[in-house]
């Protein structure tokens, strides 16, 4: 369910009855591990269709204080043409369960070799060194094929804001201290500026590695200093290509002391490692040469959560965002509304219990042996869980779980079970 544009960012992105029987299985031979300890055992089922469907749930530990449960709800495929309707399921749910207390590890976010190219799920857990993983952010997806995974809000990594947050209150963002493995969700808010050191000149960001837009009225104009229409200023970083986006406009390149390597009148070039860049169009290329004129800049960014609190960026801190808060101090908080993002699909819940485990989960849809759920279904999902807080993430044929070996432990509803590749994943990378 990945968001198909970004510009502009910011306008992008009822519980049923508790049922209450449950029986015992097996683990499937997928899931056998020698390893690992494996439990069966029942327990109050999930708010999903009616009270009198079966439902197993099978545990096995992956490393200490790191369990996966596979919830199975329901025993018979649904009608092709049911699926979006029926109260019989059948729904499958995977839960990773990570007790901060006793796991040896830390949760963390990847986007794979750079934040503008697509990896499947199993590839950036395998590649990470994780344990476990699932998918997490929205991202570009076809919005451009040059930079598929551009992340649709929030994205921060190992302390480095990569991408902004959307302005919209309707995106859920989730922060991540890898040093401690707490979590918080809630909406991020941003303000960027870059100002001139010698002559005091301030210049507002509109984006960070984001391909900036030219105005339709200046489209044609190889010299967009001569347009009067608003265009983007954009902070590009290293992580976002091997180059940056190339188009009509200027680009400022800054060492790391933020002073001026060389300015092109064309976009697109390749960044070294300490370097940045800076990237207007439209009438906002002629602002961008006056505040990079004869001096060195400071780059100002600045996050706040919901309640105004400053959020320091700091090594070890990662974020990502998701669409719509399920949860939010132990009470369903979930929007209505109606449309295919509200109906029945693949889901993926990221959140924290009452106590500080952290629960990562994947809900398979669109598929007779799993219907998916809808929001409301979604949220009931994860409030039975236990989760006090938590966020919908990217879902749809983004939804995966993959372990270390780069095996699913879902089935995701791309063609025959074919695994999507997104823009980023959250991990849980064992120490060392």
């Amino acid at each position: 369910m990945t968001t198909s544009a970004r510009l502009p960012r910011a306008a992008m992105i009822a519980a049923s009855v508790l049922a209450t029987v449950a029986t015992l299985s097996v683990v499937p031979t997928a899931y056998a591990d020698s390893t690992a300890a494996e439990t069966a055992r029942p327990t109050a089922g999930l708010p999903l269709g009616d009270q009198d469907l079966a439902e197993t749930r099978t545990s096995r530990e992956l490393a200490r204080g790191v369990t996966l449960t596979k919830i199975v709800r329901g025993t018979e495929p649904a009608a092709p043409d049911q699926i979006n309707t029926t109260t019989r399921g059948p729904w499958i749910v995977n839960v990773l369960t990570i007790d901060p207390r006793k796991a040896k590890g830390r949760l963390k976010a990847t986007y794979g070799p750079d934040l503008a190219k697509v990896e499947k799920t199993s590839e950036l857990v395998r590649t990470s060194g994780a344990l476990a993983g699932v998918n997490a952010s929205f991202f570009t997806f076809t919005a451009s094929q040059l930079y598929p995974g551009d992340p649709v809000g929030l994205g921060i990594f190992d302390g480095k804001l990569l991408s902004e947050p959307l302005t919209d209150p309707a995106e859920a963002n989730l922060l991540i201290d890898a040093d401690s493995n707490k979590v918080l969700t809630g909406h991020l808010r941003w303000t960027g500026e870059v100002r001139n050191r010698r002559s005091g000149a301030e210049l507002p960001l509109e984006f960070v590695n984001h391909p900036p837009v030219i105005p339709a009225a200046c489209a044609t104009l190889p010299d967009q200093t001569t347009c009067t229409e608003p265009g983007d200023v954009v902070l590009f970083t290293p992580e976002f290509a091997a180059a940056t986006p190339a188009g009509h406009g200027i680009e400022v390149v800054l060492d790391r002391r933020g002073c001026v390597v060389r300015t092109a009148t064309t976009r697109g070039t390749a960044l070294a490692k300490d370097q940045t860049s800076l990237q207007a169009t439209g009438k906002d290329t002629a602002a961008l040469l006056a505040a990079t004129a004869h001096g060195c800049l400071t780059k100002d960014i600045k996050l706040a959560d919901q309640n105004g609190k400053k959020v320091s960026l700091r090594n070890n801190l990662y974020g990502v965002t998701g669409r719509y808060q399920l949860t939010s101090g132990g009470e369903i908080v979930v929007p209505d509304g109606t449309g295919s993002f509200f109906d029945r699909n693949p889901r993926t819940i990221a959140g924290t219990t009452r106590d500080g485990k952290i629960l990562l989960a994947t809900i398979d849809g669109r598929q007779t042996t799993s219907v998916g759920t809808t929001m409301d279904e979604t949220a009931a999902v994860a409030d039975a869980l236990g989760l006090h807080d938590a966020i919908n993430l990217d879902g749809g044929g983004s939804t995966a779980m993959a372990l270390q070996d780069g095996t699913l432990v879902n089935r995701p509803s791309g063609t025959n079970g074919a695994e999507r590749a997104v823009g980023d994943a959250l991990v849980f990378v064992p120490r060392r």
